[in-house]
């Protein structure tokens, strides 16, 4: 009798007797309702009159929110953030789905980013309904559907930070589309970066970097988190035209050479204005459409990952977690699964001081795994620490990694424990890309800290230019959990010397 008859049959000798089988394995939860032992989602009332597309959120002085919307309105609200009964009122509408929302001290104002425009909006009698609209930057061109522009919140220079999505997610047929812009206190220019596709979000790390999300596509494999260096071009061509409209960014790149037989890396060591992804999203097992950059500055309110970005996605309606550094003057890092199970596709969100992530988006125009038409909720820590991969950082032979809890030492110095996989994607003006050049690497050892915090973990032939897939299956805490989320995701850049 073959091997593969045997396993059939023993399959059926087990399915006859179902109860017995059962027994020896534990029942599985989905994952969200695993995680939200440790992070819970609560639906925040909408009234029945609004259509609330939410599409980007500001703090207010007197603590509401101003939330900006698809549909272009900008509603000030109290009661979101669980505090009091959840109340609405319209500031302002007529806008042009706006997708960035920044409040001005000095001015007493508030700027939003709508497609066309970024316009500063001021209350003059304070009776909570905008007055005065004042355009402060409209350098970029628009024509119409799907040319989206995101803007940040102030940066440290009190500059505005503007992405500007192609004409059509393909084309570059108005100025400026496919390029990061920044708007200085004075309302000037300044072209910044080159080399843009479909950005989903604008956000800054804790050391006052700008990142941005940007969507698979042509010439981008995956989604990924990148850092707008000033100067970069961020790998798509097709905006080249409009150099000449920015003097400040010295000559035009070279052209890539896209194909099925180019990596991404290989061309950013011949094309110095290339900037890598810091972090590619694995597609679909790390979301499908990355949106809004988020900065954990809670100090622990909002559980163990204070200084790290958490990145929304819209079509599988989920939030990511990313750990950078710098290494070599790059950054890059790690991607982490962190909470599914939100009821729309997300756009907008914030995260305060307090440790509340608010989050909201629809799912007009696009498909998305949350089924509601639109959605704002609410996620916070629960205050049970979850099992988990706390950071993971490069070492010239292998990772250091930090965990939330305490490991088991002996399970985690275990080589069977531990597995790691690499691979790529094409560079190419196609859509999108496979993975490819998949290797699997050795784990050579594993050393685990006196506090069993952290562990060493040494590795043969770390891949410049590669995502790292880390699995740690066999790891258990000190009370013998296994980890929340097992797996995550470096993507290599430099190896530190």
């Amino acid at each position: 009798m073959s091997a593969l008859l045997r396993s059939f049959l023993a399959g059926l000798a087990c399915s006859s007797v179902p109860f017995t089988c059962a027994d020896d394995l534990p029942p599985i939860r989905p994952v969200h309702e695993r995680e939200a032992e440790y992070y819970q989602l609560t639906d925040v009332p909408i009234s029945q009159s609004i259509n609330l597309e939410a599409s980007s959120f500001e703090r207010l002085p007197d603590g509401r929110l101003a939330i900006g919307t698809r549909r272009g309105e900008i509603y000030f609200v109290s009661g979101a953030l669980g505090q009091g009964e959840v109340k609405y009122q319209l500031f302002a509408s007529g806008l042009h789905e706006v997708f960035g929302l920044a409040w001005n001290a000095e001015k007493k104002a508030l700027y939003a980013t709508q497609q066309c425009e970024v316009t500063r909006i001021t209350d003059l009698d304070g009776d909570d309904r905008a007055d005065r609209f004042e355009t402060i930057c409209d350098t970029w061109g628009f024509g119409g559907e799907h040319e989206f522009t995101y803007g940040s919140k102030f940066d440290r220079d009190g500059n505005l930070w503007t992405v500007h999505c192609l004409t059509g997610s393909y084309t570059s047929e108005s100025l400026f589309r496919g390029w990061c812009l920044r708007t200085t206190p004075e309302g000037k220019t300044i072209p910044t970066c080159s080399g843009l596709r479909s950005p989903g979000g604008i956000g800054m790390n804790a050391a006052g970097d700008m990142f941005y999300v940007e969507n698979q596509g042509p010439w981008n494999g995956a989604c990924s988190l990148k850092h707008l260096r000033p100067g970069g071009f961020m790998g798509h061509p097709i905006s080249f035209p409009w150099y000449k409209a920015a003097p400040n960014m010295g000559p035009v790149p070279a052209e890539p050479k896209g194909g099925r037989e180019q990596r991404q890396h290989l061309e950013a060591a011949r094309i110095p204005q290339l900037v890598p992804p810091s972090v590619v999203f694995p597609y679909k097992r790390m979301g499908q459409s990355a949106s809004a950059i988020t900065l954990d500055e809670s100090e622990g309110n909002f559980g163990p990952f204070n200084g790290q970005l958490f990145v929304a996605d819209y079509t599988l309606s989920l939030l990511m977690r990313a750990d950078t550094e710098l290494v070599n003057g790059v950054y890059q890092g790690a991607c982490f699964p962190f909470r599914e199970g939100f009821s729309t596709g997300l756009i907008g969100a914030i995260l305060t001081r307090e440790g509340q992530y608010l989050a909201g988006g629809c799912s007009r125009g696009w498909p998305a795994r949350g089924p509601q038409p639109y959605a704002l909720q609410r996620l916070e820590w629960t205050g049970k620490t979850p099992f988990e991969f706390q950071t993971i950082r490069i070492r010239r032979n292998g990772f250091s990694v930090r965990f939330t809890q305490p490991v088991d030492p002996k399970a985690t110095r275990k080589l069977t424990s531990w597995k790691v996989g690499t691979f790529t994607h094409f560079y190419s003006p196609g859509y999108g890309s496979p993975e490819v050049d998949h290797q699997d690497l050795k784990v050579t050892g594993v050393s685990v800290a006196e506090d069993g915090l952290s562990a060493e973990v040494r590795i043969a032939d770390l891949r410049e230019g590669y995502i790292h897939e880390i699995t740690a299956a066999g790891v258990r805490s000190n009370d013998g959990e296994p980890l929340l989320h097992e797996t995550a995701w470096y993507t290599v850049n430099q190896i530190p010397q």
